[in-house]
């Protein structure tokens, strides 16, 4: 049975289309919009549909961007030796709030899943392997989750530039700050312990 009219259950439909919004989620934030006054409705739909129309890929790392090359591509003072590759744009987010990274990144949009029909073909490598071969890079920090995929991902990744020379490093793994040891999984105190650091 319906409870709402069918322009809201449409609403509610769409929203809960989302990632991460289940229908309880969705249900309050159409509800929320309902009583938005009308012109920030209106911004919200615009902004959503100026996005959607002028956001591109960035023609180099593959973030996303509305220019050809996002601003970090196109900031001369970065250092352009060093690619970062990360699965996604909020992985790239998350270590340029850091604040700390200068080099330049290569957005891969997924990681290989061969349970899931992902392979090495339906994500950015191609256009990596081009920039390697087209650019004077001395570094390719894999920065790939430390999932079953993005380990497959970082392995395939180094065996395809380890034999060009260039460096290939992959980012440390192993306890989190605030975690307690007894918790924590014998994978990732293995990896704590092989990657520690003299004080």
């Amino acid at each position: 049975m319906d409870y709402y009219s069918s322009h809201i259950n449409k609403l509610i439909e769409q929203l809960s289309h989302l990632p991460g919004i289940g229908a309880k989620s969705a249900q309050r934030l159409a509800f929320h919009i309902m009583s938005m006054p009308s012109d920030q409705v209106e911004l919200l739909t615009g902004s959503i549909r100026d996005a959607r129309q002028n956001v591109r890929y960035c023609k180099s790392c593959f973030t996303l961007t509305d220019q050809e090359l996002c601003p970090i591509c196109a900031n001369e003072n970065r250092d352009h030796h060093t690619i970062m590759v990360v699965e996604n744009t909020r992985d790239l987010a998350a270590y340029e709030k850091t604040g700390k990274y200068e080099g330049v990144y290569h957005v891969l949009h997924g990681a290989i899943s061969p349970m899931l029909g992902v392979g090495p073909d339906d994500i950015r490598l191609k256009e990596l392997i081009t920039r390697l071969q087209t650019e004077d890079v001395t570094e390719v920090i894999i920065a790939t989750n430390s999932s079953l995929e993005g380990e497959t991902t970082a392995m395939y990744i180094s065996k395809l530039i380890k034999p060009s020379g260039i460096r290939v490093s992959r980012i440390a793994s192993g306890v989190p700050v605030g975690g307690d040891l007894e918790y924590i999984d014998e994978v990732t105190l293995l990896r704590a312990l092989e990657g520690r650091i003299d004080l």
